[in-house]
């Protein structure tokens, strides 16, 4: 998500354990498969149907449930905007952790290396709010809405909570293939390769990717493809204007090749950029292949920013709840790199909190969590560059993006690949920015 202000403010010094996971473990269930079919009402607003769910126990140990992660209801509570039913391939438990974890005891234990799946139906109404899962006049969003497995590794499930501020999801990349059939003259975007789009029903493929969503309403739309040959699919409420469409369009085109080229070439082929006028809570949010955008008049919205989490949480994934800065500062920095803003003089010095702080800290302590994650995260990436020299962290960040693509990097795996980038030690520079 974009910053929408920094707030520079001193926080009190806390003592905290980051819940950074540790390189090379296990994570399963792994090689998920999601096959989902959904139908929606005359408006666009309600959806339902049946997704399947195929899967590896990707570890050594049983696997004898998963874990479904219903995001769409962190926001109501246990009103339950997602409701799910009729499991086939296990049993459904009881929603927990405010209703966004659900337990599901397989129909049998899964060996290491097997593969199975489950399936049930699911209902969804986007909520009357302007947010990622809600609506905005005759449009409907429905951002992490759809049922995504949890990940489990060595210290048990990873069932961490949505703590209304950033993002706490964590997911491995999977293949999608959905089917939204919806009323005629609605337009829906939706992450991955349209392979079917008709009046009445829209297809849409995606390979490794961590989530997927999806739009509808009365869209307006242009297509253009940029020179690395991404198709660059611009959608618009009615509300946005003709120059904020064009900046957008032009701007994504710009930088989905120019990161290619930084960080290793786009994998997915085409990209949605979807433009609304006003949002409560953010200004930005990626999904893969898909970004819900800002776009009020005269005001740059933050199109280059969401791109980059197309490589940073998207392909270079990471626990947005144990390390949010993960993906922030690393897209902020990305996009600093494609302005050619060298980040001079942007570190503020000592600081009472550390950047890689989760955001189980920044709820409790942080009213100033997004100049730590985003901003001071970025300075830190820019004082690194100084210490490496722009070619060597260049370098370094290709390495790391490909070492990491599709799966789930942490910190430890950041400093490693920094480190071999010099012969410096870089354990000062560690301390001294708080990366711990």
């Amino acid at each position: 998500m974009r910053r929408i202000a920094v707030v520079l403010v001193v926080l009190t010094t806390f003592l905290a354990v980051p819940a950074h996971a540790v390189p090379g473990v296990e994570r399963s269930p792994g090689a998920a498969a999601y096959d989902v079919r959904l139908g929606s009402d005359a408006t666009g607003t309600t959806w339902s149907g049946r997704e399947r769910i195929s899967f590896t126990n990707t570890s050594s140990a049983p696997l004898a449930e998963v874990y479904l992660r219903l995001w769409g209801n962190a926001w109501d509570g246990c009103k339950s905007a997602v409701k799910v039913s009729r499991f086939e391939g296990g049993k459904a438990g009881t929603p927990t952790v405010n209703c966004t974890a659900l337990k599901v005891s397989l129909g049998k234990v899964l060996a290491s290396g097997k593969r199975m799946s489950i399936a049930f139906d699911v209902a969804m109404t986007a909520p009357n709010r302007l947010d990622r899962f809600g609506r905005s006049g005759a449009y409907s969003f429905f951002g992490n809405a759809l049922p995504v497995l949890a990940v489990r590794d060595q210290n048990g499930w990873h069932l961490e909570p949505d703590v209304g501020i950033g993002e706490s999801y964590y997911t491995l990349a999977s293949d999608f293939t959905v089917r939204l059939d919806h009323p005629a003259g609605l337009g829906v975007p939706a992450t991955g390769r349209t392979t079917l789009s008709k009046a009445t029903s829209t297809v849409s493929i995606a390979k490794q990717v961590r989530d997927f969503a999806w739009a509808v309403g009365p869209f307006k739309q242009t297509v253009a493809t940029s020179p690395g040959g991404v198709k660059v699919r611009t959608w618009w409420t009615t509300a946005v204007t003709a120059g904020a469409v064009a900046d957008a369009r032009d701007k994504g085109i710009a930088a989905i090749d120019d990161f290619g080229r930084r960080f290793g070439k786009y994998p997915y082929g085409e990209v949605d950029l979807v433009l609304n006028d006003k949002w409560v809570s953010f200004s930005g949010m990626e999904y893969p292949g898909f970004v819900l955008l800002i776009a009020p008049p005269g005001e740059e919205g933050p199109v280059v920013h969401e791109l980059a989490h197309q490589w940073w949480y998207g392909i270079v994934g990471n626990n947005e709840y144990a390390d949010p800065w993960l993906d922030e500062a690393f897209a902020s920095y990305a996009s600093d790199l494609h302005w050619g803003d060298t980040g001079e003089n942007c570190w503020p010095g000592s600081l009472s909190a550390s950047i890689t702080n989760d955001m189980g800290y920044w709820k409790k302590y942080g009213s100033g969590w997004s100049a730590y994650v985003y901003s001071y995260g970025a300075c830190m990436l820019h004082d690194l560059e100084r210490i490496l020299g722009t070619p060597a962290m260049a370098t370094m960040m290709k390495s790391y993006a490909k070492s990491n693509w599709y799966g789930v990097s942490t910190v430890t795996a950041f400093k490693s690949t920094a480190q071999s980038a010099t012969s410096h030690d870089l354990t000062p520079f560690w301390k001294s920015h708080t990366i711990n």
